[in-house]
């Protein structure tokens, strides 16, 4: 769906029916030094798997001890979109007609 930017006319009645006069009286809580902060300081981003890395270091100064649990798995990385295909009832599901159960969710990848 391809976004359409609201008109003025839109715009004027929702800070109407919220009881306000303009978007600027949304962000009047923040201070004004920090509503047009420079943003020359700060960083570009990084890569999922180079935040991650750099996450889990900073989590491992948080350890304790040797933890067993995993009983020898090993730390790999996963994209966070994996989860969210895999994690998708219509690959997974229980019914099909004709098909053995794992098979439905394959047809439907493949559909």
């Amino acid at each position: 769906m391809d976004f359409v930017p609201h008109t003025s006319q839109q715009v004027q009645a929702m800070l109407k029916e919220i009881g306000i006069k303009s978007t600027d009286q949304l962000f009047d809580e923040i201070p004004t030094e920090l509503q047009n902060a420079d943003l020359a300081g700060i960083q570009p981003g990084i890569s999922e798997q180079d935040m991650q890395r750099k996450l889990s270091g900073l989590a491992r100064q948080d350890e304790t001890g040797p933890c067993f649990m995993g009983a020898g798995c090993y730390d790999h990385y996963i994209p966070a979109a994996v989860w969210d295909v895999a994690t998708r009832g219509e690959f997974y599901t229980a019914y099909t007609p004709y098909q053995a159960e794992a098979s439905q969710g394959a047809l439907q990848l493949l559909y």
